[in-house]
């Protein structure tokens, strides 16, 4: 497969402490994530959220996510956390993940409770099911169930030919992001429980493991590629 030469974003999901935002500023994090959900363990309120954003670093973004969240909720977290994206894990149709004036991402699960082997539909399904969509992200979660449980399933399921971008969840950790970028070339990644030690702790060694795989892969070009082009991501 010939990859095609971008750099791939980074998503660090489930921050809980000011120390891990700034950490995953520094180490080149394009985004990271404060879980909303009542289901998560990693669930922070809107108020610790506006104190860690006090930590961020310029030029990277904040993701609120949520999960079946009363609306309300979802505006009271927005105004605290000032995201620059929502991501909805849930049963959300199209007209609530707009309805809060940010751009969303609609999290699609791919792991089923009872086979592992959910239905996952169409890339024309999906988007005019939410036409509104920033991009798509895919998840090893069954639906009903919550991200963040670094539950795998077969890469080859995502569907082909979406017109919008997708990142790709769910099993990530340092050890699997470089060939799960290769088999995908997906436009972000997203990680939580592949760089922590225990729930909403992030682990700072594996967090710069993390980052260093996924600049490997964007750096990766074929044995048989003499074209002479040169990597996006790191000059070479």
């Amino acid at each position: 497969m010939n990859k095609t030469l971008f750099r791939t974003r980074i998503k660090f999901c489930g921050l809980t402490r000011p120390g891990d935002v700034r950490l995953a500023s520094e180490l080149g994090a394009d985004a990271i994530g404060f879980v909303f959900a009542q289901c998560s363990p990693r669930r922070i309120e809107p108020e610790q959220a506006r104190a860690m954003r006090n930590a961020l670093a310029p030029l990277v973004s904040v993701v609120a996510l949520f999960a079946d969240t009363p609306a309300a909720e979802v505006r009271e977290a927005i105004r605290q956390a000032r995201p620059t994206l929502l991501q909805f894990h849930g049963d959300e149709d199209d007209a609530f993940c707009r309805g809060f004036g940010v751009p969303y991402i609609k999290a699609i699960p791919m792991g089923n409770a009872g086979t592992g082997d959910a239905q996952v539909e169409s890339a024309a399904a999906l988007q005019a099911r939410y036409p509104n969509a920033a991009a798509f992200l895919f998840d090893g979660h069954a639906r009903g169930g919550s991200g963040g449980q670094g539950a795998r399933y077969d890469l080859k399921r995502i569907p082909t030919g979406l017109d919008k971008p997708f990142i790709v969840a769910g099993g990530l950790h340092p050890e699997s992001v470089f060939d799960a970028i290769q088999a995908t070339l997906p436009w972000g990644v997203d990680v939580s429980s592949g760089i922590e030690s225990a729930h909403g702790i992030k682990d700072g060694e594996k967090m710069r493991r993390f980052v260093e795989e996924v600049r490997r892969a964007d750096c990766h070009l074929d044995d048989d590629d003499d074209s002479g082009t040169s990597c996006a991501a790191c000059g070479r």
